[in-house]
């Protein structure tokens, strides 16, 4: 008995030892890593969207906790989206376990015609953390869109809805709204543990310094 007890104590003793041993390795592994967090003052700026090195992140209200932006050491390019503002584009050079802070500032394009009469569109996507593209452009995540009183306000006509979100199977349909008609998007995004393959989501290489494309022509405003 005396035999077996030792020898169950020795196992637990060297468990112990070699986690023990692994443990400083774990960490050691955030040390390396820089982390960036993001303010906003308004609304506007807490809902836009947030890209890093080309490839999307989230938006940036979110974007602490275990959800924190943690980035390898060296030079980045961190990009800020909304529809209706100019992006906002910053490099920054990443220091191995240090914090940078960005204070996003959003900027309205030129104001431009909006048309008079419009259809409105309900976005009910899980989840809702997901990036919202009306015809190619970005104009918020899925939160900005669902719940009462709330939608995105289109031209009549057609338009092609796309929701994406790294890690999910991207969602695309195509709604032709009548005027003054109010059309329901509601689904469920399928995980995939495949590499992004989605153009709007997936890094494009570095971006280049901060010029603003022309203004689009104006399809959507959100009802908040």
């Amino acid at each position: 008995m005396r035999k077996r007890r030792s020898g169950n104590l020795l196992r637990w003793t060297l468990l112990v030892a070699f986690v023990w041993t692994l443990t400083p390795a774990i960490f050691a592994g955030n040390e390396v890593m820089g982390e960036i967090q993001f303010i906003g003052k308004t609304k506007v700026e807490k809902t836009s969207g947030v890209w890093v090195d080309g490839g999307y992140v989230g938006y940036l209200k979110e974007l602490k906790g275990s959800k924190k932006v943690l980035l390898l050491p060296g030079e980045h390019v961190i990009a800020v989206r909304q529809d209706g503002y100019q992006d906002f584009t910053q490099r920054v050079v990443v220091q191995p376990g240090q914090k940078q802070v960005i204070r996003v500032e959003m900027q309205k394009t030129p104001a431009m015609p909006f048309p008079t009469v419009t259809a409105t569109v309900k976005i009910e996507v899980n989840p809702s953390r997901a990036a919202v593209f009306v015809d190619g452009l970005f104009v918020g995540h899925v939160g900005e869109f669902e719940g009462v009183g709330r939608g995105m306000l289109v031209a009549p006509g057609s338009h092609k809805i796309r929701v994406a979100l790294p890690g999910y199977k991207t969602f695309e349909t195509d709604i032709d709204p009548l005027a003054n008609q109010k059309v329901e998007v509601k689904t469920d995004l399928v995980k995939d543990d495949n590499v992004v393959t989605d153009p709007l989501l997936k890094p494009q290489g570095s971006e280049p310094e901060a010029t603003p494309p022309p203004p689009p022509e104006p399809a959507t405003t959100p009802q908040r």
